[in-house]
């Protein structure tokens, strides 16, 4: 899990992620590929 600035670089290296919402944070996941994991802030 990465903990960035922005989720726009992390959203385009693979097709399959998503960015979802959850308590507050914003986060980047993929459910194909787990390692592309990333919150933002």
């Amino acid at each position: 899990m990465k903990v960035v600035n922005s989720l726009k670089t992390i959203k385009r290296r693979d097709k399959n992620c998503r960015v979802v919402r959850r308590r507050g944070r914003v986060y980047v996941i993929n459910r194909r590929n787990p390692r592309f994991k990333a919150r933002q802030g």
